[in-house]
């Protein structure tokens, strides 16, 4: 080994060592000071622009949870204030209810009229002027609203609400009024042609382009029925998804007094009474009048009702005075007569409308038949097409084909039976629209709801990654940050060994 004095190579060696040990440890030091590993794009060039986008993406995760947030706050606000409509339609709907009683006095009516119309006017004013922020939620402009929600662009849900005014709620209603024929001269299947009868294979029912005529209850050829066609639509799943319900009734009371038939020598009568489509006389209710018999109104009433039971049929015979009253739940009412030898039977006596005495020095058959009113009613505006079974003045007495007329809520009267029948219509229908405008809202609350929870998730996972990359693991760091420190002892001692190797110099002067 060469021995020199100008030049000590270990000591240099050993210091650069030291200088490196210092370096690499006052680094570690800083990392567990701050917490970071990627102090700067040195230390992990690819691994910070990984970091930094992760950041981005975290960071647009947030926002976009808090526009959601916002979103829901606004659907809230409206969420409860188209509650509140429902709460006042549901008393308003009861209110009609209570006005179509007609054991209200006029004073009363009129009472519960002022109810409604001050329900109505809070209506118009809670759709007027709910609002977020200065936004109108239920005036009808918010609509196509977009809530941007995540990280990248067009990530967004598009929401409406429905205008819930009262001036723009209510019903799209068909109101058919059951038209009334009859003839001195004509039995029941010759009176029931044309718009009086219906004709599976020929004639046409179609509610807002839905046809009825594969329904089971429109599969016959006999008598136009209200009642069967309502019974179609209410059954029909593609009309109650579109909101459209119909209801129909029926009811006649005799234009006429009775007057007892009483039959003479050789003379007889018999009556039939026909419910619904039927036409077939073995499916009514037929009454005789035998020669020397007379027929009460009370003895009518009471074999109406017993055979009506005894044969399932859906009539109810009562009296109004000296009247007969004849009640189905919408069925059509016909009524056909046979006399003989002279015996005079005035069908005025036993249907509302119909007109004419049958009689006849042999044999005389008359008839009459009164169809049941119809009413549908939609939340939106449909058209209706019944070629064949209506007219004006025949059938369902409504035009063949036509669309709903919208009544809102400004148009309830229930100052009249009538006006509070078709007052349940409108509030019925309003009820339903605005309860699918919450259910609607109440979706979209949801679909915000699971997207904020997917991103908080998503946010989470995305933090912790960038966490992983970007921050300091402490365990290691440490184990680190101690052999360093165990490396600077080391090479500080060995420093003052290189330092003292050129002293054996002078054992070699001595």
């Amino acid at each position: 080994m060469a021995l020199r004095i100008n030049f000590n190579a270990e000591a240099t060696v050993t210091h650069t060592a030291l200088l490196r040990n210092e370096r690499a440890m006052n680094k570690s030091l800083l990392r567990i000071s701050t917490g970071q590993r990627i102090l700067s794009a040195a230390d992990d060039a690819a691994g910070l622009f990984i970091a930094d986008q992760l950041a981005t993406v975290g960071a647009a995760l947030d926002q976009g949870n808090r526009n959601i947030q916002t979103g829901i706050s606004a659907l809230q606000i409206a969420e409860s204030n188209v509650g509140q409509i429902f709460e006042k339609l549901q008393t308003i709907y009861t209110k009609a209810q209570s006005a179509a009683n007609d054991i209200n006095d006029p004073n009363a009516r009129a009472a519960l009229q002022n109810d409604i119309t001050n329900l109505v006017d809070a209506i118009q004013k809670i759709a007027t002027d709910t609002e977020y922020n200065g936004i109108k939620l239920l005036d009808g402009t918010f609509a196509s609203k977009v809530i941007h929600y995540g990280a990248r662009a067009d990530q967004t849900i598009t929401t409406s609400i429905p205008n819930v005014k009262a001036s723009n709620i209510g019903a799209y209603v068909v109101q058919g009024n059951g038209q009334v024929t009859s003839s001195a001269t004509s039995a029941y299947t010759s009176l029931i042609t044309a718009n009086w009868q219906y004709d599976a294979s020929a004639d046409t029912v179609t509610v807002a382009g839905v046809s009825l005529k594969d329904s089971s209850y429109l599969s016959y050829t006999g008598a136009v029925d209200a009642k069967a066609i309502a019974d179609a639509i209410n059954n029909n799943a593609t009309l109650q998804s579109l909101g459209i319900s119909a209801r129909a009734k029926n009811s006649s009371t005799a234009s006429t007094d009775f007057s007892n038939i009483q039959a003479g020598t050789n003379q007889s009568a018999t009556i039939n009474f026909y419910v619904g489509s039927n036409t077939a006389s073995a499916n009514a209710i037929s009454i005789t009048v035998s020669s020397g018999q007379t027929l009460t109104l009370d003895q009518l009433v009471s074999q109406i009702n017993t055979q009506a039971s005894a044969k399932g049929l859906n009539i109810t015979a009562s009296t109004s005075g000296s009247r007969l009253v004849l009640t189905t739940t919408g069925e059509t009412i016909g009524v056909e007569v046979t006399s003989t030898s002279g015996l005079s039977v005035n069908l005025a006596t036993l249907l509302e409308g119909a007109s004419g005495s049958v009689s006849s020095a042999t044999t005389a058959t008359g008839s009459a038949v009164k169809v049941g009113n119809l009413s549908i009613a939609g939340t939106d505006s449909y058209n209706y097409d019944f070629t064949g079974i209506s007219s004006s003045n025949a059938g369902l007495g409504v035009a063949a084909t036509g669309n709903g007329s919208f009544y809102n809520l400004n148009s309830i009267n229930v100052t009249t039976n009538a006006g509070a029948e078709l007052a349940i219509d409108i509030a019925n229908t309003a009820i339903k629209k605005v309860d699918r405008v919450r259910t609607q809202i109440g979706s979209v609350i949801n679909n915000l709801q699971a997207i904020w929870d997917g991103q908080k998730t998503s946010y989470d996972n995305t933090k912790e990654a960038e966490n992983v990359i970007r921050n300091t693991d402490f365990a290691a760091e440490m184990s680190n940050f101690t052999t360093m420190q165990i490396r600077m002892q080391a090479g500080m001692a060995m420093l003052a060994q290189a330092n003292a190797l050129p002293q054996l110099v002078l054992q070699l002067l001595r």
